[in-house]
């Protein structure tokens, strides 16, 4: 991993976490019926771009967090 730009690293790494979390959400609303899912499903379609809009700032910086 490269230490370079810790701030966008950190950044991602919290959005990664938030996807995560997110798509979690979805299981968790499953029973509650179809609106819910369907709010928790764009909830975490939002992360997700959020997550993948800080990766791509970090890869045109030529930061690779591959583990």
């Amino acid at each position: 991993m490269n230490p370079s730009h810790p701030e966008l690293i950190a950044a991602f790494k919290r959005m990664q976490a938030d996807a995560a979390h997110k798509f979690e959400l979805i299981k968790a609303a499953a029973h509650k019926g179809p609106k819910a899912v369907q709010a928790a499903t764009e909830t975490a379609a939002k992360a997700t771009k959020r997550r993948d809009a800080y990766a791509k700032k970090l890869d045109s910086l030529g930061v690779s967090l591959k583990d």
